[in-house]
């Protein structure tokens, strides 16, 4: 083994050591497999790295450094992102795009193309820091029903829908914003000054604000959402399943900027397309079926107004009984987080292996789920042919 193999694994152990004692045993057990794997992956590739070497172990090194710094997480400034976390990811994701090559290394094949996860993972850079901008046209209500849960076209043309259904609800929707090393508090902070220039009627939040670098200081996330404080009496949220580490943090913030935190209630509004019931449900991790139910009887719908519900996952919407809600509004997957979106077509990892709903519209009767692809994300370090949305939703027709 070689003197770089050595020294990876003796960081490997020293990540374990160190996360375990001084942060949790949760996390050195986390960065024993997901640090095991890197270094499985990434010795091979690095041994055929020729030119390129130094610089991939300079960033296998980051990988490591930035491990040992999410021991004490907090935000970071933004040389520090620039300089550490962002190179770390960058090279943590593409290593995980490489596995393939590094099996055909272990067994003593030499394949083509060894640069391809690395470019690929530059992509995926590049989709994580930007934002693609769309306005979806949803029609609702009086709508053909579905016979079981399927993909539904979005409506093509704006013009005959205002003829035919009147003026549409506007609607700004913020998902998993994930608030850490690829969304800093001015990158989400623009994006809801974005939100109150077009002034829509309602502005949703459906959950995920936080990553473990944000869930320790309301100040971050008061700050990134604090535009939207100008359109009182307009913003409702719900919470996602990482809101359930910090509570506290998220109602807190969300009082602070004047947004309505709707767990398992309903609210109804005012708007200038007419009145909308909005219900909130809280994300549960069991017994889900039951507890949708008990809130739909608490807050049944009312007769002629138009039933917006939020919902953080979007694989709950199976459990929704008809005609309970004429659209829901969801998030959680990212939009499939890595997929073929970029190149157009639906299909997504998410999508393929946890078989939800994973982006766009669904139906299931005349219900109607719409998968927002999340304004920003968690968990694989990159987005890859899945960009992140921003615009305005345009929902058509009445309950």
């Amino acid at each position: 083994m070689s003197s770089g193999a050595w020294i990876s694994w003796g960081a490997w152990l020293l990540v374990i050591i160190l996360g375990s004692s001084l942060r949790s045993r949760t996390y050195g057990i986390f960065r024993a497999v997901t640090l095991g794997i890197h270094n499985l992956i990434a010795l091979p590739i690095l041994t055929q790295a020729g030119s390129f070497a130094p610089l991939l172990w300079i960033l296998h090194a980051l990988v490591f450094f930035e491990s040992l710094a999410l021991i004490r997480p907090r935000l970071r400034p933004t040389w520090y992102r620039v300089i550490v976390t962002w190179p770390a990811l960058y090279m943590a994701a593409s290593v995980l795009l490489a596995w393939p090559w590094a099996i055909l290394l272990a067994l003593g094949f030499e394949p083509w193309g060894l640069w391809a996860p690395f470019l690929l993972g530059s992509v995926g850079m590049f989709q994580s820091l930007t934002t693609k901008s769309e306005t979806p046209h949803i029609l609702v209500g009086r709508v053909e029903p579905t016979a079981s849960l399927s993909r539904v076209p979005l409506a093509e043309a704006e013009a005959p829908l205002h003829m035919d259904h009147g003026r549409p609800l506007r609607i700004a929707q913020v998902t998993d914003p994930h608030l850490g090393p690829f969304m800093p508090v001015g990158r989400l902070r623009k994006i809801c000054e974005r939100i109150v220039k077009e002034s829509p009627d309602l502005v949703v939040l459906t959950g995920d604000f936080l990553t473990m670098e944000s869930q320790r200081d309301v100040s971050y996330l008061r700050d990134a959402l604090l535009p939207l404080a100008n359109l009182s009496g307009r913003v409702f949220a719900c919470m996602g399943n990482h809101d359930h580490e910090a509570p506290h943090i998220v109602s807190s913030a969300l009082n602070d900027v004047g947004a309505t935190l709707l767990i398992d209630r309903a609210e109804t509004i005012e708007t200038e397309s007419g009145r909308v019931q909005v219900v909130g449900f809280d994300f549960h991790f069991s017994d889900r079926k039951a507890k949708m139910s008990k809130v739909c009887r608490q807050y049944p719908r009312e007769s002629g107004v138009l039933r917006l519900a939020l919902l953080h996952d979007p694989g709950a919407f199976k459990h929704l009984e008809p005609g309970e809600a004429d659209l829901v509004l969801a998030g959680h997957t990212h939009g499939g987080q890595v997929g073929l979106l970029s190149l157009g077509f639906m299909w997504t990892v998410a999508g393929f292996i946890a078989k939800i709903p994973d982006h766009g519209l669904w139906g299931q009767g005349t219900n109607r789920l719409y998968v927002h692809r999340g304004t920003g994300h968690y968990g694989f370090p990159l987005r890859l042919g899945v960009p992140a949305e921003e615009g305005i939703l345009s929902v058509y027709g009445r309950a």
